[in-house]
């Protein structure tokens, strides 16, 4: 395990007086101060779980505990007492109990696991007793599904995501990013496993993973389909090497008759060619082979899809007859009778509306030319008043020329001074009522005449 500075320690930790009691033994009955045993374990759970995130690790023991949160040659006292209460609220677990919990072989394939000294333990011990074996493996839960979930997403995104059989090795190197070890790797396929997302099993003493494929609720047991294709794929991959390696060797073959030619060793150039030709039969055997190989392949891949398909349809014949359960031919065609005569009666409807508008139509016509008939006959003659009759031919050369010697009429503004205006007025009414003597004198006259 890795040293204090790795552990991510809080800032109280150069906090003598505080660690002095963090570091001291739980009081045996909790009850005695419950606030101070509660802010203790809150302080070390958190503390193992930063320091085994920040270590990519999903397990812990004791023992490394112990060493990578000594302070000033210091161990902490509780820490047995903090294993036990984490392993009561369930946050972690014993590694062989854990591993025991998933439905599998895990005994046959959990070789990199450390299951040694666990198996002779029993958990009702462990809880019943204030002693944690220093050795003992925990599995922290909580950090194990976190890297189940980034292993599955790992694989997901590869280009190993097209098998769905790997080897388990093939599954090391591809998980070396996120798994610290083994060990990790194994407690991140068992809770896969738990899950329903993948299975481990043992084939001729290889042992291989099976993931669940997109669109899968849970994976299926290998089959031995699937163990064929898995073995095609790996032959395929194995005769890619040798076709390769042959090619290489050929070139070194070629290079070194070329070396051999310009040193004037030609007989050793020819030895050198002759092999090269060897290499290269050898070489266009396997990759026959190898297309074989990828033939089978292929085939194997059209007929999942082929199945894929016929699956469809089957769906779609499914619903297909269901949603026609009550159609049948004979209520088809009574259903196109029944509208065929509802347009006919619609049609009939419409013709026999357009015929009674189209008479009241001719009435109305008939109403309007009498009524005006009679407004004509009301109407009195003007030639009668003896009234000339308006011409109406044109006024003729005379007329036309007594039009043109007529003035235009003003279009501007007339711009006329007010007290002109007045005179004006003031001469108009003298002319009409005779001297201003008079107008003066009669306005008891124009009474009279007014009464």
């Amino acid at each position: 395990m890795s040293t204090a500075p790795d552990m991510g320690l809080p800032p109280e930790w150069s906090d003598d007086e505080r660690m002095n009691v963090m570091f001291s033994e739980f009081k045996e009955n909790r009850d005695v101060n419950v606030t101070d045993w509660d802010s203790r374990m809150d302080f070390w759970t958190a503390l193992i779980m930063r320091g085994c995130r920040r270590r990519g690790s999903v397990t812990v023991n004791l023992q490394d505990l112990n060493k990578s949160f000594q302070r000033k040659e210091k161990t902490p006292l509780g820490l047995s007492t903090v294993i036990q209460s984490m392993a009561r609220c369930g946050k972690i677990q014993r590694e062989s109990e854990f591993a025991a919990s998933v439905d599998c072989g895990w005994v046959s394939w959990s070789v990199g696991m450390l299951l040694v000294k666990p198996l002779k333990w029993t958990f009702s011990t462990l809880l019943g007793s204030n002693r944690v074996p220093l050795e003992e493996s925990f599995v922290v839960i909580e950090l194990v599904k976190e890297k189940a979930a980034e292993l599955l997403k790992v694989y997901r995104s590869s280009d190993f995501s097209s098998c769905s059989i790997i080897s388990f090795q093939e599954l090391c190197t591809l998980s070396s990013n996120i798994c610290a070890d083994e060990s990790t790797l194994c407690m991140a396929l068992l809770q896969l496993q738990k899950d329903k997302q993948v299975i481990v099993s043992l084939h001729e003493g290889e042992k291989i993973v099976k993931f669940c494929q997109p669109g899968q609720d849970r994976v299926s047991p290998a089959s031995d389909v699937d163990i064929g294709i898995y073995q095609l794929q790996r032959s395929e991959k194995l005769l890619e090497e040798r076709v390769q390696k042959l090619s290489l060797e050929a070139d070194r073959c070629k290079e070194e008759a070329r070396i051999l030619l310009r040193d004037g060793k030609k007989t050793q150039a020819l030895r050198c060619l002759r092999g090269r030709k060897r290499v290269e039969k050898r070489a266009d055997g396997l990759f026959a082979k190898l297309e074989s190989i990828r033939g089978i392949l292929e085939r194997i891949a059209q007929s999942q899809t082929d199945k894929m398909v016929m699956q469809a349809y089957q769906a779609g014949v499914s619903a297909l007859r269901m949603s026609l359960k009550d159609v049948t031919v004979e209520r088809a065609e009574s259903l196109v009778d029944q509208i065929q005569d509802l347009c006919d009666t619609q049609d009939e409807v419409n013709q026999t509306i357009s015929s009674g508008v189209t008479a009241a139509d001719e009435d109305m016509d008939e109403l309007e030319e009498e009524l005006k008939a009679l407004l004509d006959e009301s109407e009195p003659d003007v030639n009668t008043s003896g009234l000339p009759a308006v011409p109406t031919n044109r006024l003729g050369p005379t007329g036309e020329q007594i039009l043109s010697s007529l003035p235009d009429v003003p279009r501007g503004h007339l711009h006329v001074p007010a007290g002109a205006l007045e005179e004006e007025l003031n001469r108009l009414t003298l002319s009409e009522t005779g001297s201003p003597q008079k107008k003066a004198t009669s306005p008891g006259r124009r009474a009279e005449a007014a009464q």
